[in-house]
């Protein structure tokens, strides 16, 4: 595995068993991943091939069985549960197929939630959300509430709620799940932008359309990678 300092997230022979009723479910199998600072990274698979389990591994959601996972430097088997939950609060934002909007809060109050629970001074928390709402085009739609916008604008709530906070990186479960295909490929145009801009995201899909938009796509198949495209390199070759 390399040494490079830029180096975000490096995994190392990460498997995952399940335990029900004296049945193993393995759901991950020596997982190797590495994600750069700035990269754009695809996750694709079947269902059930064991995505969504490492990206819950990933956001510290959940643990590995095997193997070591380093997060900005950080072995993450070292860490104490309120010590990964600073962590999952202030450096990773989540971004999920469901939006998990608070229904009775509105999108401003939505936004502002995970700030709340750094207790970060009020000042701060406004210059924050309005800056994020600002760079998904919703700041206009800040004091309706949830029930009141499409889907595709609850998904960009969500993406400046997971933004807010200027995580290290952003994960994203199905972002497109819900959303017809012209909401789909707008909020796949809004992730670009960020990754355009500096955002670190990893993405998991089970539509091979969004897969291309990424620079680099991993494949996963009954919890093992099978194979990777480095879709930024092939572009560099196509150039050349």
């Amino acid at each position: 595995m390399s040494e490079n300092k830029d180096v975000l997230i490096r995994m190392n022979n990460i498997s995952k068993v399940f335990l029900t009723e004296e049945v193993e479910t393995h759901a991950l199998a020596q997982v190797h991943l590495e994600i750069m600072r700035g990269e754009f990274v695809a996750i694709s698979g079947p269902s059930g091939c064991g995505k969504s389990t490492l990206l819950s591994i990933l956001g510290l959601l959940d643990s590995s069985t095997e193997g070591s996972y380093l997060l900005n430097d950080k072995p993450v088997a070292e860490l104490t549960l309120s010590e990964r939950a600073r962590i999952r609060n202030r450096e990773i934002g989540f971004i999920f197929q469901s939006f998990n909007l608070i229904g009775d809060l509105t999108v401003y109050e939505n936004v502002e939630l995970p700030l709340t629970y750094r207790r970060m001074p009020a000042a701060e928390r406004k210059e924050k959300v309005q800056q994020a709402l600002d760079r998904v085009g919703m700041a206009h739609r800040m004091k309706h509430y949830p029930s009141q916008l499409s889907g595709g604008q609850q998904q960009r709530v969500a993406v400046a709620r997971a933004l807010a906070g200027d995580p290290l990186i952003l994960l994203a479960d199905e972002p497109t799940g819900n959303l017809d295909s012209k909401n789909g490929q707008a909020v796949m145009e809004l992730l670009q932008e960020l990754h355009d801009g500096g955002a670190t995201i990893c993405m998991v899909t089970h539509d091979e359309r969004y897969t291309e938009e990424a620079q680099r796509k991993i494949e996963l198949f009954d919890g093992r990678i099978i194979g990777e495209e480095d879709h930024q390199q092939e572009a560099e070759t196509d150039v050349a």
